[in-house]
């Protein structure tokens, strides 16, 4: 959705100006890029440096920066576990805070030296090139609140790509009470 969003700020029309194949597994669409089908193909990090490095495609951009602010990753809690667990739910956020402070206030090599063991096909080099580009495009929140700017923004994404029929409230989905300014 954020693909199509991109292409349609880039005056592409995604449903006549292009073929987008929905059909081809996540997990497999690497392969599927490599082995010949499509053009370009997105792809999370490291695997979009693994691709251009072995010569099978470049990064050209990044959808994510296209796409704009989108809350991406979330944690979900039932309300029921938020009103009785609420120093679970302080600490886990004060935890996901300290993280991105981490990362904001370092370079790409501490951080990449933090992380690597979450990587173990990849090489410390390029767990650090994936990290500055990831910071070059600021693509990291600063803080662990959820903007209803940001909020909306992903619902108009979604609604343009025909996934959306009905808004949700940004004010009974989203807890702010535990987020770090």
């Amino acid at each position: 959705m954020t693909l199509e969003w991109a292409l349609k700020n880039n005056g592409i029309d995604p449903k006549n100006d292009v073929f987008i194949d929905t059909s081809i597994a996540f997990a497999a669409m690497a392969g599927a890029f490599i082995g010949g089908t499509g053009d370009f193909v997105t792809l999370f990090e490291p695997l979009a440096l693994q691709v251009e490095k072995q010569g099978y495609g470049y990064v050209v951009a990044s959808v994510g920066e296209l796409g704009g602010t989108v809350p991406y990753t979330a944690y979900n809690a039932k309300k029921s576990y938020i009103e009785n667990n609420p120093k679970i739910i302080e600490g886990f956020t004060r935890a996901i805070q300290k993280g991105l402070n981490f990362v904001h206030n370092n370079a790409p090599e501490k951080i990449a030296q933090h992380i690597i063991d979450y990587f173990p096909d990849t090489s410390l080099n390029d767990v650090i090139a994936v990290v500055k580009r990831y910071k070059d495009i600021d693509s990291w929140y600063t803080t662990t609140k959820i903007s209803e700017e940001d909020f909306n923004h992903v619902q108009t994404i979604m609604e343009s790509a025909g996934e959306l029929n009905k808004r949700a409230p940004y004010n009974k989905l989203i807890n702010t009470s535990f987020s770090e300014e």
